[in-house]
């Protein structure tokens, strides 16, 4: 890689000026041909039923209704799961309250919205299963759960001076991204149709399609230019509504967009996964933990989705930052008659994570200790006490340094004295304080999906440089991040690099952006197009210049070789009159990563993310409100490719985290139907539940293995980062009873919640 300044360079987002001024097209943004239809969705009433009769006449008849589908029109898979089936697109029974039905398409979105109304639907009632623990005590799950086990935990916590024993309940989360659900299709000749998709997942929305359609998947290309937010929630949430987006094309012949309802959107996908726990842990006076056993249920809904990966991500990331000598984990994949939970940013990790570390906490309260001392105690180390618990030794750890920085950067042990004080002298405001590590592992827990490809041209007229990868532009700024590193190769000004809309025809069989990869897959696929391009210049200045084309620079818009340089224009302009190639299609797969599910022993990622939070809060222990006052973060995320956004990506994980932990809660009636689907009955952070004080501090370190920069992501670790958020209002609630007793909170920590552990705290008396 050349020294340019391109990298490590804090850069506008490519769309942010559009994003704010409002120029940056999205689905529902480009221009409709003549003729456009508009879908809407007819979903289930009931949670679980057995439909006895779909009368469809009157939708038929509804003012403006072009066409109308169902189950009949489907000519290939009726099923949109993209690991397993259990997902069809129009089901012969009613699984959850929000299961789509059928479809129709109409000259407007008003009217096909207000035609599915029409329907008269029969249902035979059935009685849904909703609650995790009813999915237990009836042994309803979508897939097989495991059970993983080092040591002999049973022996140890048996032995251990200290025992505990309790539950931990973790709630769902509605992704809500700023634009929802879409789609736009529009046939052409062939037989083929070109899928506008909302999608984090390309690739797959072409292959469900195809088997939709029962077509070959050349006859589908997918374009995706950008999506306003996906978090997980558009993996394969968003195939649902491409499929029927295109099937109403493909029966009508016209093009059909299928923008969905905030409220039938957030009713018919999936959340994610909340989880029950319970635990046994077995400590000594010190706060060691010896052994521990834990058991995990997750509501799943209806089908495994991706619940299998979620859930083993979980088992994975049960030690976050820990050595776990002796230890067991099993987990239950519940199925229950809701949406399916799907992908969310973490992936289960940050389920896990919170796992132990609120079994960490609980140790501190018992011992009546800092919770950081034992959480610094039981850290991995360096060179002992770094296998994890599913046989993979961490060769990156830099926790400890991390810790002990934050822990004396923000001034913690000196505030968490004068907060016990304040505490003293304030009955009913209290504040806490709590800071927590990160330890995420990088890449995708199923082998294959470590892969990416791109295609990179330069333009011989004028040496501009045309770049299309697998990426999906969310709004984490991978476009721009991935025009710098091709700017940085070829040593060019960052504006003659143009990164364009993914698309299945120019860059085939992409994985999904996610598993905060998209970066380090797709950024790497580029630069390895770039250099087969490379490649071919210097056999072509060898060649006709006999001079040596070993390691040309490329640095300020020219390429030297030893004894020649040529501007870099020139030398492209005169490499095409001579016939050498200016394009190339690039491949990168994930090195070193194996992984045996039977045996749940390898090396899963290939390598760490670590950070740490502080966090201090205000609780009102007579209504349960709280504010969050100061957070101190210290990340590591490598040499940064543009650390203004990844400053802006530890920013919104930890605020989205948040909402996780406090705010957001998801809830069901007993017979399936969502409360919580729509902007007044679903609370996502504001403003005011910013922190007032926000300080973000990066930690200098490369990454030690061969990835883009040196670069670590940011994507996913900075949720976790809120998990100080939690534990801060957990520390303020234990002040009530003077610390003298452990708190009972689950998440999210609402105010009822807090007020509920500060009653069941006082009933201790």
């Amino acid at each position: 890689m050349n020294s340019n300044s391109f990298v490590m360079e804090s850069r506008p987002h490519e769309s942010g000026t559009k994003h704010v001024s409002g120029y940056a097209n999205y689905i529902d943004d480009i221009i409709e041909p003549e003729g456009t239809l508009y879908g809407a969705i007819g979903y289930s009433k009931k949670a679980y039923a057995i439909i006895k009769k779909l009368d469809l006449r009157e939708v038929w008849k509804s003012e403006g209704v072009v066409s109308v589908v169902t189950s009949a029109d489907i000519p290939g898979r009726n099923d949109v799961g993209a690991v397993h089936d259990g997902d069809p697109i129009f089901p012969k029974k009613a699984e959850y309250f929000g299961q789509p039905l059928f479809a129709v398409a109409a000259t407007s979105t008003e009217l096909a919205r207000k035609a599915v109304l029409k329907a008269k639907i029969f249902y035979k009632t059935l009685k849904p299963v909703i609650d995790i623990k009813e999915a237990l005590r009836k042994k309803l799950f979508v897939l097989k759960g495991r059970k993983i086990k080092r040591g002999n935990p049973s022996k140890k916590i048996n032995k251990a001076k200290n025992f505990l024993k309790d539950s931990f309940i973790l709630g769902s989360q509605e992704h809500f991204s700023l634009e929802g659900q879409i789609a736009f299709v529009i046939p052409k000749e062939d037989n083929d149709f070109k899928v506008y998709s909302s999608t984090q997942h390309p690739g797959e929305t072409q292959q469900i399609i195809a088997k939709m359609l029962n077509q070959k998947n050349n006859t589908i290309n997918v374009e995706v230019r950008r999506i306003g937010g996906g978090f997980g929630g558009k993996e394969t949430q968003s195939f649902i509504f491409a499929a029927i987006c295109t099937l109403l094309s493909k029966k009508t012949k016209l093009p059909v967009k299928l923008r969905m309802d905030r409220d039938d959107d957030i009713l018919i996908t999936g959340k994610r996964h909340d989880f029950h726990s319970d635990y046994e842990v077995g400590f000594n006076n010190r706060g060691v933990i010896e052994g521990v056993k834990i058991k995990l249920a997750s509501r799943c809904g209806i089908s495994p989705d991706l619940s299998g990966a979620i859930n083993s991500r979980a088992l994975l990331h049960i030690d976050n930052a820990y050595y776990l000598s002796d230890v067991s984990v099993e987990n239950y994949l519940c199925k229950t008659n809701t949406s399916s939970s799907t992908a969310f940013r973490g992936f289960g990790g940050n389920q896990g994570m919170m796992v132990i570390e609120n079994i960490i906490d609980n140790v501190a309260s018992f011992l009546r200790r800092d919770p950081a001392e034992i959480r610094k105690i039981n850290f991995y180390q360096k060179n002992r006490k770094n296998i994890t618990h599913y046989g993979m030794k961490i060769e990156d750890n830099v926790i400890n340094e991390i810790f002990s920085k934050l822990i004396k950067s923000s001034n913690y042990k000196n505030r968490r004295l004068n907060i016990k004080k304040f505490n003293v002298k304030n009955k009913y405001l209290k504040k806490g304080l709590a800071i927590t590590p990160v330890k995420f592992g990088i890449s995708f827990t199923t082998r294959h999906l470590n892969q990416a490809g791109a295609l990179v041209h330069i333009y011989y007229a004028d040496g501009s440089v045309h770049v299309s990868t697998g990426a999906v532009e969310m709004g984490q700024g991978t476009y721009t991040k991935i025009a710098q590193l091709v700017a940085n190769e070829l040593g060019l000004p960052f504006n003659k690099i143009k990164v364009s809309s993914t698309r299945t025809d120019k860059v085939p069989n992409t994985s999904a952006s996610a598993a905060s990869s998209t970066t380090d897959l797709n950024g790497a696929a580029a630069i390895n197009a770039v250099n087969k391009i490379k490649e071919n210049l210097a056999l072509f200045v060898k060649r006709k210049y006999k001079v040596k084309s070993d390691k040309p620079v490329y640095r300020n818009s020219m390429v030297k070789f030893k004894g020649k340089t040529f501007l870099f224009n020139s030398l492209v302009k005169e490499a095409y009159l001579n016939r050498v190639s200016l394009s190339s299609s690039g491949f990168y797969s994930t090195p070193k990563i194996h992984f045996n599910n039977k045996t749940f022993l390898g090396r899963p990622f290939l390598y760490f993310c670590y950070g740490a939070a502080v966090s201090e809060v205000l609780v009102d222990t007579l209504t349960g409100e709280n504010k969050i006052l100061r957070v101190n973060i210290l990340h590591d995320h490598g040499r940064a490719i543009n650390p203004a956004i990844e400053k802006g990506q530890i920013e919104g994980g930890f605020v989205q985290g948040a909402g996780w932990l406090t705010i957001e809660e998801v809830n069901w009636k007993s017979n399936g139907e969502l409360t919580t689907h729509s902007p007044s009955t679903y609370k996502i952070p504001a403003v005011n539940d910013m922190p007032e004080k926000f300080n973000v501090e990066i930690y200098k370190n490369l990454n030690k293995e061969n990835v883009v920069n040196k670069s670590k992501t940011t994507g996913e670790p900075p949720l976790m980062l809120a998990m100080s958020v939690f534990f801060a209002i957990k520390d303020a609630i234990a002040s009530v009873r003077n610390y003298t007793k452990i708190p009972k909170l689950n998440s999210p920590a609402t105010p009822e919640a807090i007020l509920l552990s500060i009653k069941n705290l006082t009933n201790k008396l």
